[in-house]
């Protein structure tokens, strides 16, 4: 049975850091697409950042590109984001959401929800002005 479980998260200030870090299981050892989305109040699900863990293939949203990197820790299927330099902006829910690999003009491209059957239940990233 596949399972996502996400932790880290919290609140901090402007300009500051956090990482979160999502473990998936049930992938039967297979390297998997692992994505970072999130949910801001009054808005819908963005998609944050994916990547494949058989080769460590990244992709990013322009809106977190160079401030936040997705990597794959040594455990296989466990991923972390490390947010730096935050802005209010990045104030929501975030999600991590697992599924077997696609390749659509890259691993786990584009960053779309849709390409995702399961999920983790969110973590709130809060960041104060």
């Amino acid at each position: 049975q596949m399972q996502v479980v996400e932790s880290g998260g919290g609140s901090v200030q402007a300009g500051g850091s956090l990482r979160l870090s999502c473990a998936a299981s049930g992938f039967r050892g297979r390297s998997i697409c692992m994505g970072w989305f999130r949910q801001a109040p009054g808005k819908e699900r963005e998609g944050v950042a994916t990547i494949y863990t058989g080769i460590n293939a990244t992709n990013y949203a322009d809106s977190v590109r160079d401030r936040f990197t997705i990597s794959q820790d040594n455990t296989k299927n466990t991923v972390h984001l490390q947010m730096n330099n935050l802005k209010p902006d990045d104030t929501a829910i975030y999600y991590c959401a697992a599924d077997f690999p696609t390749y659509n003009g890259g691993w786990c491209y584009p960053i779309s929800e849709t390409a995702f059957n399961y999920w983790g239940q969110g973590t709130q990233v809060t960041v104060a002005s």
